[in-house]
């Protein structure tokens, strides 16, 4: 295991090393210049996501589309993840992994623009979209679709299933250990003989109440999300929020802290946490920021085109804002609490802890309702995510073998999910960092080639909104669904 480990971790320094920082921060930047600066046209996208497009094509609302979208994005990466980019990166990947949200607003909006342009209805009225047939459709590219979709199908087992459930079981273990701490219950007795059980038994109740749901389909998905993402996520942000109060001291110290480390010239602070270099705080930082906002991996997209929308630039518009609320608010808040704790509670004293510890130490200072928040959030948003990953994974697996994939696909994933909470955390943690960086390849070569469209189609949708009620007119014809 220790040798497939450091293989991996070589990988990922190869993966995650230069090459990819330019290809993935350049199409960001890249894609907001062609886009005409997009982000500034995220209030309007807010306000769309509230608003139903009527007598439009597609299989759920646009407001359930953006909550599946961030049901997928809103995981463990924006609590225990943005721990560990600290923790190997230094709270200078906290900047990194905020600036990759801010300018990944236009990726995500390209790379969703192009998934509803070039989707597809399947014979029983369902829709179809993603990467894949935007290379296909739009490139004829159809080997790397078929990449796109390969890479797909197996990031949605790491990034979507094994490290979400594996996050869900150790929470919950350490909390039943704490809890029976000096007793000598039969509970007690039955971890000692297997340390495992409370792991295992996490991953069977996860997989029933998973199957549950997606047996129904993207209607049934989209509807639990619709419902868990609003209030999982302002139960996390308060929690952030009385932290934030609490450290309020030191929150001016924090943000220098993040912004000199970033750029590798901070010093130790009080003998402790200092930065780690500006290419290890990027590298750290934009992997975490990737996998919590998903811009330019190709994921968030698939949903998007399942949406029901007349304009692929509306529905981008609103898939756009996934990424705002997931790294630019939830990731900022989160590396905020995280600095400011450390700083807090005298650096020193933190910096031999994981990502995951320390979150928990940050979040245990809240007297109380501390611990019962982070526990909360990091089931909700990991089984929200489990939720989401699960209809991506399906709908690259039917682009590849068609409905017929569809229930061998299922059984694995409940499979995956039983077991995976005995697996160890860093390694799940390495194989998704390479699975991520190997499917946004062929998906940012799309969003590049199709970026001249992108433009255009962006262009005329703003140009002839509304003036009285800022409400977007649909595009030709000809830029729909063909």
């Amino acid at each position: 295991m220790t040798t497939l480990t450091s293989f991996i971790e070589t990988v990922n320094q190869y993966l995650w090393g230069m090459p990819m920082i330019v290809l993935l921060f350049g199409t960001h930047l890249f894609m907001t210049w062609k886009t005409g600066f997009i982000q500034r046209k995220t209030p309007l996208a807010i306000r769309l996501s509230l608003t139903k497009d009527p007598d439009s094509d597609g299989d759920i609302s646009p407001f359930a589309a953006l909550s599946t979208s961030l049901a997928s994005t809103l995981g463990t990466g924006n609590i225990i993840g943005v721990g560990t980019a600290i923790a190997l990166g230094g709270p200078g990947a906290v900047f990194w992994c905020w600036l990759t949200g801010v300018f990944g607003i236009a990726t995500t909006y390209a790379e969703s623009l192009i998934a509803v342009k070039y989707r597809v209805r399947t014979k029983d009225g369902t829709m179809l979209g993603g990467a894949m047939y935007a290379l296909e459709r739009g490139l004829g590219m159809r080997f790397w679709a078929i990449l796109f979709a390969c890479f797909g199908v197996l990031t949605s087992f790491g990034i979507g299933c094994g490290v979400q459930v594996n996050a869900i079981a150790v929470i919950i273990d350490s909390s039943v250990r704490s809890a029976l701490e000096g007793s000598s219950t039969s509970l007690t007795r039955l971890l000692a003989v297997r340390p495992d059980a409370v792991c295992l038994a996490v991953g069977l109740v996860t997989g029933l109440i998973t199957c549950l749901v997606i047996l129904g389909g993207v209607r049934s998905i989209a509807k639990v999300c619709e419902r868990l993402v609003p209030f999982m996520a302002f139960s996390y942000l308060g929690g952030c929020c009385v932290i934030l109060v609490l450290n309020r001291s030191f929150l001016f110290e924090s943000i220098y802290l993040i912004l000199s480390s970033a750029f590798g010239s901070a010093k130790a602070v009080g003998g402790g946490l200092a930065g780690s270099g500006m290419m290890l705080a990027a590298r750290y930082g934009i992997a975490r920021g990737l996998f919590t906002n998903e811009a330019g991996m190709g994921s968030a997209p698939i949903i998007a085109a399942a949406a029901r929308t007349r304009n692929p630039v509306r529905q981008a518009l609103i898939a756009s804002t996934a990424t705002f609320w997931d790294t630019v608010v939830v990731c900022l808040i989160t590396g905020l609490v995280l600095v400011s704790s450390i700083l807090r509670g005298g650096n020193a004293a933190w910096e031999t802890l994981s990502g995951g510890e320390l979150t928990t130490a940050a979040f245990s200072q809240i007297p109380y309702i501390g611990r019962p928040i982070l526990i909360f959030g990091i089931i909700t948003f990991a089984y929200a995510t489990i939720l989401g990953w699960s209809y991506y994974g399906e709908r690259c697996l039917e682009y590849l073998f068609g409905k017929i994939s569809l229930f061998p696909y299922r059984f694995l994933w409940i499979l995956v999910l039983v077991f995976a909470p005995v697996i160890r955390l860093e390694l799940v943690w390495s194989i998704s960092d390479t699975l991520n960086a190997l499917m946004a390849v062929p998906n940012l070569l799309a969003v590049l080639l199709l970026s001249d469209t992108i433009g255009r189609d962006t262009r005329y949708y703003l140009k002839h909104l509304d003036e009285k009620d800022n409400t977007p007119v649909p595009l030709r014809k000809k830029s729909n669904i063909s």
